[in-house]
């Protein structure tokens, strides 16, 4: 299936000529029939001589709707350049010939219509003019058909032309991808809900698929699709498709609004792209306020030229978008800049990165990466998603990259096999058919984060010699990483023998905390008070590191802020306590007290750590086994 879209100067014939072809009259509503002028985008199809269906989108010619106009074109496969005969190139032909050669559009014809009220020498004159006037575009060797909607005459020729080029024209992406679709309408059917329409892209779209709406990030499922007002399971990437959406009102909904699968698409206000201007316009400054259009969408940005303060008319450069509102892009996709007031194209070409970070300018590692993007290898683009050092789960580094599963794995071999990238291995619940790697890092940014890692552990000894290690989340928080991340990199630096795990506490190998001479003569001073009065002990007169060191060595067990017992003497506390409930159902604190020939502040203390520790349950004054 393949999607045509016409372009050419208002009043050249473009939707007779598509009504002509199909049957159908592209324009929809009642203004556009009244007035005789496309306002809006039209929707009509065919099937070919050669048994192939096409879509055709028939877009305004008009200045004031080129806005309509680029809604239309960001999905096409080919282009109808329409160009009356007896007026030959006008000004709305050679912007409309402009934005098509912007976006990348290469396959089409030229259709030189009313070819009826010309004579032949009139007609070669109008086609050395075209001829001359595509040269250095990308439809330069487009050729031209001479038709007559009102006779007829040249339709057959211009079915086979037609043909003729779809032949050459490159297969969709594989069915496998992921499906988009940027949407030029959305509305409502009584007894159906919510429809929208766009051409779908990227990958196939089923029935009951569960799809999400963005940049709102609304989720839908969809009930129903239609291609060619024909109901179908299952519709096919470069399709023009209706799709009857389920648990989301049009109202919610608008043009340039992207339906893609859940998080495989994402909204955002930067983009990178590479910068084509238009020759003949004007030159284009740093930080200008223009109009971005992409598929269907269309937002006001400021663009940022990353290599010059200026860019002249017909050059080309680097810049980023920052988009004053977010839309959903991915990377590849073709974009055209407009100046609002007055109304004029000015440049365009494509999105190298669809979410990338604020740049700097003039910044050669910024510039180095661009160009990388923009020869679009997959290793390349790979290793630019991990640029940022940080670890990175295979399917964000599939959104990040904007590549297919098979490149990304393709750009994985090619990684290890260069020792660029680290595996860092899969989370405990990864299945048998997860991807080759769960999370990976540059090896650079792996060698960084380990030095950051051991320097903070280093850092944390020196500052705590007698503690076992850093608390696992204290050095969550010094590495800034998100949860699922932080323990895929402390079980990879586990595994390399770079740090051991003890506990909640993480510390360096050789760590082993060790009292210094008079800790040690203090700690044997109050461990000799201890066993002198184990059940009424002494309190904790230490340094609170010493204190600690002995609680974490299991030398003492801490029951209260203020009291300790040995651990010998609280197993033994522990173990009465349980004999003595078990035998007699309950036990008061006066029981323990006498017992033990303690106070009552160290019964008290026990039997509450006790509670806390759910070995026990207070009862009035009682306490019984938990």
């Amino acid at each position: 299936m393949y999607v045509i879209g016409t372009a050419g100067h208002v009043d050249h014939g473009k939707s007779t000529l598509v009504k002509a072809l199909t049957g159908i009259d592209p324009d929809r509503w009642a203004e556009e029939r009244r007035r005789e002028m496309t306002i809006d985008l039209g929707f009509a199809w065919l099937t070919l001589p050669s048994g192939r269906n096409i879509s055709i989108i028939d877009v305004p010619g008009h200045e004031r709707f080129i806005k309509n106009m680029l809604a239309g074109v960001g999905g096409i496969d080919a282009a109808l350049l329409v160009v009356a005969a007896d007026e030959a190139m006008m000004p709305q032909t050679e912007e409309h010939l402009a934005i098509l050669d912007l976006l990348g559009v290469t396959h089409g014809l030229v259709v030189l219509t009313k070819a009826d009220l010309v004579d032949d020498e009139w007609l070669d004159l109008v086609r050395a003019e075209v001829r001359a006037r595509l040269a250095g575009t990308s439809l330069a060797h487009a050729p031209q058909v001479a038709v007559s909607a009102r006779t007829c005459a040249g339709m057959p020729e211009l079915l086979a032309a037609l043909d003729a080029q779809l032949d050459s024209i490159p297969a969709r992406a594989a069915q496998h991808g992921a499906p988009r679709m940027s949407l030029d309408r959305a509305f409502t059917i009584g007894g159906f809900g919510t429809v929208v329409t766009g051409t779908l892209l990227d990958g196939p779209l089923a029935v009951g698929d569960e799809v999400e709406l963005l940049p709102k990030g609304l989720r839908a499922r969809v009930r129903g699709l239609q291609t060619h007002q024909q109901k179908v399971s299952q519709a096919r990437p470069g399709t023009r498709v209706a799709v009857n959406l389920a648990g989301v009102s049009h109202h919610d909904l608008a043009r340039g609004d992207m339906l893609a699968l859940p998080g495989r698409v994402r909204a955002s206000d930067l983009i990178d792209v590479q910068l084509q201007l238009v020759a003949g316009t004007r030159a284009l400054r740093h930080n200008e306020r223009l109009d971005v259009f992409v598929g269907a969408a269309e937002a006001a940005c400021r663009v940022a030229l990353l290599d010059a303060d200026e860019l002249a008319p017909g050059a080309s450069g680097w810049a980023q978008l920052r988009l004053e509102q977010p839309i959903a892009v991915v990377r590849g996709d073709r974009y055209i800049l407009r100046q609002p007031s007055p109304s004029q194209t000015l440049g365009g070409g494509r999105v190298l990165d669809a979410a990338p970070q604020r740049h700097r300018r003039f910044r050669p590692e910024v510039l180095a990466a661009l160009e990388a993007l923009a020869r679009g290898r997959p290793a390349d683009l790979f290793q630019r998603a991990l640029d940022d050092g940080q670890p990175h789960s295979w399917a964000g580094l599939l959104q990040a990259s904007g590549l297919s599963e098979t490149l990304a794995r393709e750009a994985l071999d090619e990684l290890l096999a260069g020792e660029q990238i680290v595996v860092l291995g899969q989370p405990a619940n990864a299945g048998e058919h997860s991807a080759p790697a769960t999370w990976l890092i540059a090896s650079k940014g792996w060698a960084a984060l380990h030095d950051k890692l051991e320097a903070a552990l280093r850092v944390y000894h020196r500052r705590y010699p007698l503690r076992m290690g850093m608390p696992r989340e204290e050095l969550r928080s010094r590495l800034k990483l998100d949860t699922e991340a932080f323990d895929v990199v402390v079980a990879a630096a586990s595994a390399a023998g770079l740090i051991a795990i003890q506990g909640v506490s993480i510390h360096l190998p050789q760590h082993t905390p060790e009292l210094t001479p008079a800790q040690a003569r203090a700690v044997q001073a109050l461990l000799a008070a201890f066993r002198a009065t184990p059940y009424s002990p002494p309190a904790l007169d230490l340094d609170p590191e010493v204190a600690g060191w002995l609680t974490e060595q299991g030398t003492l067990v801490r029951v209260a802020p203020e009291v300790a017992f040995l651990a010998d003497t609280y197993a033994e506390l522990v173990a009465w306590v349980r004999t003595t409930i078990g035998t007699g159902g309950s036990l008061s604190v006066a029981q323990f007290r006498d017992q033990f020939g303690s106070s009552r502040k160290y019964a008290l203390a026990l039997l509450e750590h006790l509670d806390e520790r759910k070995i026990t349950r207070r009862v009035g004054d009682a306490r019984v086994l938990y």
